[in-house]
């Protein structure tokens, strides 16, 4: 604290001094002791470069180390946010060639900026420059013989962003340094980069995270018999997740880097991570994105390429490409570039997570020779944070140089970019994506819209109503007579049938979304709602493999491949706006449930007031409302015409009788639960619940271990997932952090003001997890009348927990599902749960679990029986029947036909009595409420191999315990803010949490059939 007060002052001290003009009276000259502690503190030779080993001293403005104290990439010490801002605008203060402005605030309130730097003309002219790649980013209008003229003029635009990751703490020291010399070194190689380019510096994304980062590290080293506290927030919300933001733009950082983008147009976008050894330039493996300009693709190489040859040149070793992350996915933040045209890529380099120096000895993997990976790096290395700084800004600065130096290539690249995604309308198409005006869901169809053009994405509404004509039919069939003459049995479907099949026009209603594919940003556009297909003979994916918009947000996109639609009649729109308010006469206000995720917000916004929920289908005047609607009897109308205009929600009011069955609609009060290892899956959680205001308590595992009373507090515990899942996961789980030592602290002190913000949990000991105590008040929680949400991983904690009966969760044997967009049907049309939903709905899904329901009392599944994979060995084929020798034949009995649902609850009528009395009443039994789609239409986007393992298998099941519910979620709701479309399958859970056993039925009966393994019993 002493030493960032010491900073402060020194700040307003030295800026108290005038700017002088660097060219003038300023002198500037080698720093000997910055350089000798450079070398110093560098542990190899093959480690640095002339770029770096030294620093110039000027007489005009502050190197990094007057300000700090030490230099930069010393060891045993990291900065503060407050304390590199104020460095960078100390240096804004003292040099005409940098410039320095806020770009907005995180969750907790601390400050992201931007440093320009440049030479002192072209900062004079940069409001020029930015008009000039604005006009590049949109070559609308512009003749060739304009756009080249601003491209002689212009200057490429290079922006370096670090601490993206938290843990990862070299690249905010770094930027320090590296905005310094470019600001006051005098070298031809340094000029070229400010004369012919403008660089910005965002020293610090994740500001919040690294704050505590400091923290973490700081306090241990003052306590280093102590174990390091766990990071258990890298930032408000998510943790490593924070660079897979860019289909969702939901953290303050997303926006605030959005933003700047689309202000700044830069031609490079340079995020600077750490990780694998000892330098990693971002190519990839590849399959890269289907839906990039090739010209984006061969600048990453040449630029990669282009820097480890020159790092190579001078010795240094282990930097390599290719072989790490793969180019798919758009979710990154680097995509930010790359979907608006210009390049985006990163770097990683061998990070310590802090600024230790240790001997570091590496995997296998790491230091072989491979044809991308020449000069790998050694088994057994002293690496330090100044090694870490020498590898990154030397490789930048060549990077810089080479973009300075060809900056006409680089601009003339970016405005062909611009131009060829204008052009993709009427050339590789499709010619727009369009939003049907008849979409139910309005709001989220919104939404999605306005996601979008905070993309800087232009929306159209159509004017007029458009016809597509139907798809040019298939090749012609072969005639009756050509059947016949085959030996085949001739089509006897009727002509009526045949023509159901048929093609039909679709028609576009007037009022329907146009988003033009002849506008900048097509691309994104279409890599965001098209459908991904990825080969499982590629390379191992990064990330996710599909991530179709529309199909997660439940909103209906029809891809339009007809280019007339582009010179049809529309107008552009400037912002999404639904209509909403009460309607009609009468005291009972009805509200369609169409799973609007602003439903929810509005039973909490009126939380007071007594709803209802229809539990069937209904008429009112002459209209149809869906099971699930909400009813209110004698409202405040204007309350309710105020909340419900502000959302966009239609109310009819009514002065009809209504006869159908209803029970109430709570508001109940909601925890969230979460562990202090790691809180990223929770955070999106927290962020739908936050965005929707939907009210919420966030609890500790540790918490619940020492709160028997649960349920005088809470109605609803969500747990989202945690750990790896199996039985493991429940152990890990239970464990929690080692019980060990003194008690472990988690709150703001002198030592570490950074902990806790509002929002986020505190508590006097980290340490014990759930433990067998809390497993046993969760249990007592539901059992007297609450309910828990498990999902995925966390499924172990009920399911591993005695919580419920004939449910088992195990993971895929096989099954590759590296992140997709799957199919699923509702399998119970009555629970509430499915409330709002038609009979499919697509879902994400990863690698699993894999839910099964039933007791398998004996009987083949759907797919046994003579000639499925699974008959005795014997003769003929897997299609015949086995035949017994030296008695009569006899043929198999017929094996009889069961769904799903019936199978997974069969039980044989031989089964002994004490198998039968181990199975609960019907009542209370597992009820399947979401299933996955079959096999062969499971697949919507992305990658699955041996999807047989969770094809029609439970995706979401209710399971009754003692007065309350369990329910779990094979796939995950709340995925990083893509899947809204799935939210409702939590919230619908949450309103009717007391009653979720409307609409349960026993099982359909199916006939007795064959009990085989009813005598293994």
């Amino acid at each position: 604290m002493k030493q960032t007060l010491a900073c402060v002052l020194l700040w307003f001290c030295l800026s108290a001094l005038p700017v002088a003009a660097q060219s003038g009276s300023c002198t500037v000259s080698n720093d000997l002791e910055y350089g000798k502690k450079i070398k110093e503190y560098t542990t190899e030779t093959f480690f640095i470069t002339e770029l770096v080993d030294h620093l110039p001293v000027s007489s005009c403005v502050p190197a990094p180390d007057s300000f700090l104290h030490h230099i930069v990439g010393a060891p045993d010490v990291l900065d503060y946010t407050k304390d590199i801002n104020a460095y960078f605008r100390l240096l804004a203060s003292k040099s005409p060639r940098v410039k320095v402005w806020s770009i907005g605030t995180s969750e907790e309130g601390r400050e992201m900026l931007v440093a320009a730097v440049s030479d002192e003309a072209n900062l004079a002219d940069l409001e020029r420059y930015k008009t000039i790649t604005a006009k590049l980013a949109d070559p609308r209008g512009l003749t060739e013989d304009e756009a080249h003229k601003l491209i002689a003029e212009g200057k490429p635009i290079y922006w370096a962003d670090g601490s993206i990751h938290s843990p990862e703490t070299g690249a905010p020291e770094m930027l320090m340094e590296l905005a310094y010399r470019l600001a006051v070194e005098e070298t031809p190689f340094i000029q070229k980069i400010r004369s012919g380019s403008i660089v910005l510096i965002t020293p610090i994304v994740e500001t919040d995270g690294h704050d505590r980062v400091v923290d973490i590290y700081m306090q241990h080293k003052k306590h280093p018999d102590d174990p390091p506290y766990p990071l258990t927030w890298w930032g408000h919300y998510v943790a490593h997740d924070n660079t897979r933001d860019n289909l969702g733009i939901k953290l303050a950082l997303s926006r605030n880097m959005l933003k700047t983008y689309l202000d700044w147009h830069p031609t490079v976008m340079h995020d600077l991570h750490e990780s694998v050894p000892y330098l990693y330039i971002m190519t990839g493996t590849g399959p890269y994105n289907a839906w990039l300009d090739p010209i984006v693709i061969s600048e990453w190489q040449e630029m990669a390429y282009h820097e480890i040859e020159e790092m190579t040149k001078r010795g240094v070793i282990g930097v390599w490409t290719h072989g790490f992350y793969d180019g798919w996915a758009p979710n990154y933040l680097l995509s930010i570039a790359n979907s608006h045209n210009s390049i985006g890529r990163f770097y990683e380099t061998f990070g310590n997570g802090g600024a230790d120096t240790r001997v570091r000895i590496l995997h296998a993997e790491d230091t072989r020779r491979e044809w991308y990976r020449p000069n790998p790096p050694l088994p057994k290395v002293k690496w330090s944070a100044r090694d870490n700084i020498n590898m990154q800004e030397s490789a930048i600065l060549f990077g810089m140089n080479n973009v300075a130096s060809n900056g006409t290539q680089f601009l003339n690249n970016f405005y062909l970019k611009s131009k060829r995604a204008v052009e993709k309308g009427r050339t590789e198409g499709p010619a727009a994506w369009v939003f049907p005006a008849d979409d139910p869901r309005a709001a989220d169809q919104a939404a999605l819209l306005s996601l979008l053009q905070l993309q800087g994405v232009e929306v159209h509404r159509l004017e007029k109503e458009f016809r597509i004509p139907p798809a040019p039919e298939p090749e012609k069939a072969a005639t009756k007579s050509e059947t016949q003459a085959k030996g085949e049995k001739p089509d006897e479907k009727s002509d009526a049938a045949k023509d159901e099949k048929k093609p039909k026009e679709t028609v576009i209603p007037a009022g329907s979304y146009v988003v033009r594919m002849d506008q900048p940003y097509s691309r994104l556009v279409d890599m965001s709602l098209d459908t991904q297909y990825y080969s499982s003979r590629d390379p191992r994916s990064y990330d996710d493999t599909g991530w179709t918009l529309g199909a997660l947000h439940n909103v209906k996109t029809i891809r339009v491949t007809q280019v007339g639609l582009l010179d049809a009649s529309m107008r552009k729109v400037e912002k999404i706006e639904i209509p909403g308010g009460v309607e009609g006469r009468g005291n009972t206000f009805l509200i369609r449930h169409n799973t609007d995720n602003t439903l929810a917000t509005l039973r909490f916004r009126l939380a007071g007031v007594p709803m209802e929920t229809a539990e069937d289908a209904f008429e009112a005047d002459g209209i149809k409302f869906n099971a699930g609607t909400f009813i209110l009897r004698n409202g405040d109308r204007a309350q309710l015409d105020a909340a419900a205009t502000e959302l966009g929600i239609r109310v009819h009011a009514t002065s009809a009788k209504l006869t159908v069955a209803t029970h109430p609609v709570s508001a109940p009060r909601i925890a969230i639960l979460h562990n202090w290892q790691n809180t990223q899956n929770d955070g999106w959680y927290r962020i739908a619940f936050d965005e929707l205001k939907v009210p919420y308590t966030y609890i500790a595992d540790t918490w619940v271990r020492e709160t028997p009373d649960l349920r005088q507090k809470f109605d609803v515990v969500i747990v989202p997932p945690m750990g790896f899942g199996g039985l493991a996961n429940l152990s890990s789980i239970l464990r929690g952090l080692p019980m060990r030592g003194a008690p472990r602290p988690w709150k703001n002190s002198e030592e570490t003001p950074n902990f806790v913000a509002p929002g986020l949990d505190s508590t006097d000991d980290i340490r014990g997890g759930l433990g067998y105590q809390g497993l046993a008040n969760l249990e007592h929680f539901v059992r007297d009348g609450g309910l828990l949400i498990a999902v995925q991983s966390s499924t172990s904690i009920p399911v591993g927990g005695g919580m419920t009966e004939l449910v088992n969760v195990a993971e895929a044997r096989t099954m590759q599902a590296p992140g997709s967009v799957v199919l699923s049907t509702v399998d119970d049309k009555k629970s509430p749960i499915a409330y709002g939903y038609d009979d499919k709905l697509y879902i994400y899904f990863r690698q699993g679990p894999v839910i099964t329901v039933g007791g398998n009392f004996g009987g083949p599944s759907p797919e046994e029986g003579p000639g499925a994979p699974s008959r005795s060995s014997g003769r003929g084929s897997t299609s015949d029947p086995d035949v017994i020798q030296a008695r009569p034949y006899m043929a198999p009995e017929k094996p009889e036909k069961r769904t799903p649902r019936q199978q997974e609850l069969y039980v044989p009528e031989d089964l002994p009595d004490f198998a039968k009395w181990t199975i609960p009443p019907s009542d209370q039994q597992p009820r399947v409420v979401l299933r996955f789609g079959s096999e062969k239409e499971l697949l919507l986007s992305g990658m699955i191999t041996n999807a047989n393992e969770i094809a029609e298998k439970p995706a979401v099941v209710d399971m009754p315990h003692g007065k309350g519910h369990v329910v779990l979620f094979a796939n995950n709701p709340m995925w990083r803010a893509e899947t809204s479309g799935s939210y409702f399958l939590v919230f619908n859970a949450i309103l009717n949490y007391d009653h979720l056993s409307v609409g349960a039925t026993a099982p359909a009966a199916a006939s007795s059939g064959t009990t085989a393994g009813a005598d293994d019993e």
